[in-house]
């Protein structure tokens, strides 16, 4: 996007708290048209994300197909990220499950591909009570040296972590922050108002983050940024200014690509998006699917306005 201002070199800590800041970008992870990772797409994403001024790598979450991948599997696309990142900026490892063995087996995997940081989603499927969160958590941070995340994402889980039980995780060692993608509000300003200092908040929901950091959230780990790096990076970067002016055009330019990244379920259009940008093939793993065709006009139109393909880009 020629006519965005400079950006300020990817910051991964707040100057004045050092609490973890900034665009994080969910990477997508590349497939070969025979379903195995493509890693020379992949590097060349991190490249590209590096040099466009996005402050943080996430790969291995949700964008990244993470549920359809064995442990070793995850490992390798972190190596890959960790080891084209090579100390640039921080790589936040997706490593969550709803086993608390396995999501500490998965911690030391990513700790040893060279994450500095890790992701860990509240369980899914078994919907445990707010107690067991907690106890989920305890587990993983005596497991791990590394920082860790915590990931509320209520539409995959089927349980939020509610804002007391946020705080009571923000208590515990080496968890520095959460990414709230509740969806709620209410519940994000109720953590802002009362976290601890290095307690980071960031928004799991793109078309939020503005909210969130006008509220005094650090930033956003998002899904959009796989295809505007550049223009998301640079929204937060004028929201932590203060300049909401124009973090609000930013937003504004970017709002139909927010809408449009989410008319299937994610990562389809996200992928399918980088395809037409031809940044990686447009290859999902089942049980997901290509995007369908019809969607394909509106993710398309919803580049071009956001400047990431055509005369604008």
């Amino acid at each position: 996007m020629t006519d965005l201002p400079p950006l300020h070199g990817a910051v991964a800590a707040h100057p004045r708290t050092g609490r973890l800041a900034g665009c994080g970008t969910a990477l997508v992870t590349p497939f070969t048209d025979d379903g195995d990772v493509d890693e020379r797409a992949l590097g060349e994403l991190v490249e590209w994300q590096i040099a466009e001024g996005v402050h943080f790598l996430v790969p291995c979450g949700s964008t990244g197909e993470a549920a359809t991948m064995p442990p070793e599997e995850q490992a390798r696309v972190v190596r890959v990220v960790a080891e084209r990142a090579a100390g640039r900026v921080p790589v936040m490892a997706g490593a969550g499950s709803n086993d608390t063995r396995r999501a500490m087996q998965l911690s030391a995997l990513m700790e040893e591909a060279g994450a500095t940081h890790l992701l860990h989603v509240s369980p899914m499927y078994n919907k445990p009570p707010q107690r067991g969160i907690v106890e989920h958590f305890r587990a993983i941070v005596d497991a791990t040296p590394l920082p860790v995340v915590v990931y509320n994402v209520p539409g995959r889980t089927g349980s939020n972590v509610e804002a007391r039980t946020a705080l009571a995780l923000a208590s515990l060692p080496n968890i520095v922050g959460i990414k709230e993608a509740s969806g709620n509000l209410a519940q994000i300003h109720e953590i802002l108002l009362h976290r601890p200092p290095h307690f980071s908040v960031l928004s799991g929901d793109d078309a939020l983050t503005l909210a969130v950091m006008a509220a005094g959230g650090d930033g956003v780990i998002s899904v959009v940024s796989n295809a505007t790096p550049r223009a998301m990076a640079t929204l937060v970067e004028r929201a932590a200014e203060g300049d909401f002016a124009a973090a609000r055009a930013l937003h504004e330019r970017l709002s139909p690509w927010m809408g449009a990244a989410f008319v299937e379920s994610n990562p389809i259009p996200v992928k399918a998006a980088l395809a037409m940008m031809g940044r990686i093939a447009n290859v999902l793993r089942l049980p997901l699917v290509p995007l369908d065709e019809r969607f394909a006009p509106t993710v398309r139109a919803a580049l071009e306005a956001a400047g990431a393909l055509g005369a604008a880009a």
